[in-house]
């Protein structure tokens, strides 16, 4: 069964995503852009949400189309949602010693 991409869906994560990001580097004494962000990104998140049942939705009724047997098998690992990777400070080796 071929799996088709919804790119509204994936349009409207990137935004949130990228909603996310700029709120995150919003100057301290700017609380109206501050404001302004969190509004827009609770509107993203609500619209992204939306299509997201609507995906799902769209998603089952293909798989229950499918054959008997077809339906019955788990999703592949790659079709599934994997948690974002932690970030981590690279470490500096440790100096030696000069004796």
């Amino acid at each position: 069964m071929a799996k088709t991409i919804d790119l509204e869906l994936t349009r409207a994560e990137v935004e949130v995503i990228e909603l996310e990001a700029r709120l995150r580097v919003v100057p301290m004494n700017d609380t109206q852009l501050s404001d302004a962000l969190k509004a827009a990104l609770a509107a993203k998140k609500e619209r992204l949400a939306k299509l997201r049942t609507l995906h799902a939705a769209a998603g089952r009724q293909n798989r229950d189309a499918a054959d008997g047997d077809a339906a019955k098998k788990p999703l592949p690992l790659h079709a599934t949602r994997r948690a974002p990777l932690k970030r981590s400070v690279p470490q500096r080796p440790k100096a030696k010693s000069a004796k």
